[in-house]
């Protein structure tokens, strides 16, 4: 068929220029040693930052919330799809993130990538007098969801905020919405949020912060980006993934309780989607629970020791280990079959760390994403350090 032979084309085009991409099965709960298409692997891809997918707690927790909750939750959250243990899990994290909230309520989605539309589509909601100004480096979601939302947009280059400055200095919208990540997951460094949230407290505008890849990992509390800079304001809306630090799955939004009552009636991705399944709420009650103790603080000390230790230890003259003070340490290697060479290299010797590529990320920056989690051990990530700076030199010789 011309239909299947166009789409052929293109994907010979995509192999061509070293970006197909290609899943591996995992047959093991998910954690930092895994076996992977029958091999035994140490896994730096995985966004399980404290190591919580697969710890006994939680795992208990879900098996608890199946027993009490059955296997689904059957229909949307206004219709019959609201559960106990959804509404326990808002009001914990209503709770958790409340200190740097005004009058917090919590909403949770099935998916960061659901949530991340669903804000933007119930603060926009098509308004011809809404602006959202974007930052450069986004997440997809962020950007499909200004998209979808039908309304100006402008993009503001990465971390700029005299840039934005201008922008919002000159829009006459009268209702801004400044949306941007906490934690650049390609890039590891962190938003200006405290210049940011000043702006748009001048300026009269909402600051929508995606926290996916901060929630749990940053403060000393684990509640993220927030408790990081220590910020608080009614014009901040928070938004933490659940399924990355905290290791189960969904998201959540925090702000104000009249911005999320406004997201319930108006955010159609939340009203016209099957609520997630009640038993992981529960579950999800003891990796907050962990999140906030002692153990979650051993959790996140231990995290940071791996991150200096990545940064001590990396002797790199060609490829570039970008600053950066959370799990994600990116190698930017900077062509991208170079940079899978390397990739292929190191899982042949069973170190797994994905290869990141245009349009990931900008064309020329192809890099090794190397992420830490809390369940590895320090002689591990010295066995991939060791196999970096010795294959820094190998592979360009190859």
């Amino acid at each position: 068929m011309e239909l299947l032979a166009k789409l052929q084309t293109q994907l010979d085009d995509l192999e061509a220029r070293s970006l197909i991409r290609k899943r591996r099965t995992v047959e093991t709960p998910c954690g930092p040693r895994l076996r992977v298409d029958g091999r035994d692997m140490l896994c730096f891809s995985s966004n399980d930052y404290l190591s919580l997918a697969g710890h006994p707690r939680v795992a208990e927790a879900l098996r608890e919330g199946v027993s009490l909750y059955g296997a689904g939750s059957g229909a949307s959250h206004l219709i019959s799809g609201h559960s106990r243990a959804h509404a326990e899990l808002e009001e914990r994290l209503a709770d958790f993130v409340g200190p740097y909230l005004e009058s917090p309520r919590a909403l949770y989605f099935c998916t960061g990538y659901m949530a991340n539309l669903g804000v933007l589509n119930g603060l926009a909601a098509g308004d011809k007098n809404t602006e959202i100004f974007s930052e450069s480096l986004n997440h997809a979601s962020l950007i499909d969801g200004a998209r979808l939302s039908r309304t100006a947009l402008k993009v503001y280059p990465h971390a700029d905020v005299a840039a934005l400055a201008v922008l919002l200095a000159d829009s006459t919208a009268t209702n801004k919405i400044v949306v941007t990540d906490s934690v650049f997951s390609m890039d590891g460094d962190l938003a200006p949020l405290p210049e940011l949230l000043a702006l748009c407290e001048r300026h009269g505008a909402w600051l929508v912060v995606d926290d996916a890849h901060g929630f749990g990992t940053l403060g000393e509390s684990g509640r993220g980006a927030l408790e990081h800079f220590d910020l608080r304001s009614p014009h901040l809306v928070y938004m933490g993934t659940l399924g990355k630090a905290a290791g189960v799955g969904g998201a959540f939004v925090a702000a104000h309780k009249v911005v999320i009552e406004t997201l319930i009636q108006k955010s159609r991705p939340y009203i016209f989607t099957t609520g997630a399944p009640p038993a992981l709420a529960h579950a999800l009650l003891a990796s907050v629970d962990i999140i906030a103790g002692d153990e979650g603080r051993e959790r996140r000390a231990h995290l940071q020791a791996l991150v200096g230790q990545m940064e001590r230890g990396l002797q790199l003259e060609r490829w570039r280990l970008l600053p950066s003070r959370t799990a994600i340490q990116p190698v930017v290697i900077g062509e991208n079959a170079e940079t899978m060479r390397a990739a292929t290299a190191l899982y042949a010797q069973g170190l797994w760390v994905g290869g990141i590529r245009p349009p990931t990320v900008p064309v020329g920056t192809a890099r090794l994403r190397v992420a830490l989690a809390a369940g590895h051990t320090a002689a591990e990530v010295g066995q991939l350090i060791a196999a970096l700076n010795a294959l820094e030199r190998t592979n360009h010789e190859s």
